[in-house]
């Protein structure tokens, strides 16, 4: 009789972790885990798992035992070559396992009991009359005092870009002489009471990223705290925009809907907010290669 190797009744996101934790970074190990939890044969000799994963039958018995010593597998005997058994909890877990052991963001932020930060946390929902809320996503094409950029078709995002060189260049395009110098805990990056949107004159505040951040961007990249999308919320202003060289992730606009709603409702008036990305980025500095040029 096989023993299973994971207490169900245990807690559940611990047993996951734990699972991702054994894999680690190794690609051999999750090829052998992917194996062995895919299919529907449940037990795998030594022989049958190197077959399936292209591995050399001396990796797979490296790798198979740490995963049995971690208590991912159950050991047994098939036509007396050694065999490894699946877990079923981990089984029907695999592509949660999977993914968080091929992304180490998202396994930092998986609640367990040691890490009970997400899971400690619960979402609490305000809801506010709806006549009392108006907020407007804007885009590139929507913004007068960048019309030329509208002629621009998109060719791809800009390469890295110095966050000064941009706020420069966007302060020389809508008109602002202010001199802004950065600071941890400013509010915006850049603020202008000189910003078009069809033919109305409305103050902006703008949030720029610049080199000194790569990949997807995210909210946990906005200020050291993460806090810097809450931050540009609390400027003066009815238009908040967020510029950045690649690609913005649907999560950052998700974050700026939910302050644009509150501070609509809690100022009674409209609330524009948008992003410029790596590709609309691209499209201004084509419209306007003047300003941003560095003297």
């Amino acid at each position: 009789m096989i023993n299973q190797v994971t207490d169900v009744r245990s807690n559940a996101h611990d047993q996951i972790a734990h699972a991702v934790k054994s894999l680690g970074r190794s690609p051999q190990r999750i090829k052998i885990f992917d194996a062995l939890h895919s299919g529907k044969k449940k037990t795998l000799s030594i022989e049958e798992i190197a077959k399936k994963t292209e591995l050399s039958r001396k990796r797979v018995l490296e790798e198979t035992i740490k995963l049995y010593n971690n208590r991912i597998l159950v050991r047994s005997k098939v036509n007396g070559d050694i065999a490894y058994t699946r877990d079923s909890f981990y089984y029907q877990n695999r592509n949660k396992i999977l993914s968080l052991a091929r992304n180490k963001e998202k396994l930092a932020s998986f609640p367990t009991k040691t890490n009970p930060t997400t899971m400690a946390s619960s979402v609490i929902k305000i809801e506010y009359p709806k006549n009392a809320i108006r907020v407007k996503q804007i885009y590139l094409d929507d913004i007068q005092s960048f019309r030329l950029a509208k002629k621009r078709k998109p060719v791809g995002a800009c390469g890295p870009i110095y966050e000064t060189k941009l706020k420069k260049g966007i302060q020389k395009i809508i008109g602002e002489p202010g001199t802004f110098q950065d600071w941890g805990g400013e509010k915006n990056d850049l603020f202008s009471t000189r910003f078009l949107i069809k033919g109305q004159r409305l103050n902006v505040a703008f949030a720029f990223k610049g080199k000194g951040t790569t990949g997807r961007l995210v909210p946990k990249k906005m200020g050291k705290n993460g806090d810097q999308i809450q931050r540009l919320f609390s400027s003066c202003a009815d238009v908040f925009i967020i510029q950045y060289c690649g690609e913005i992730d649907e999560s950052i606009l998700e974050l700026m809907k939910t302050c644009a709603i509150t501070k609509s409702f809690l100022e009674r008036k409209i609330i524009y907010f948008g992003i410029i990305d790596g590709v609309d980025t691209q499209r201004v500095i084509s419209a306007y290669p003047k300003a941003f040029k560095m003297n």
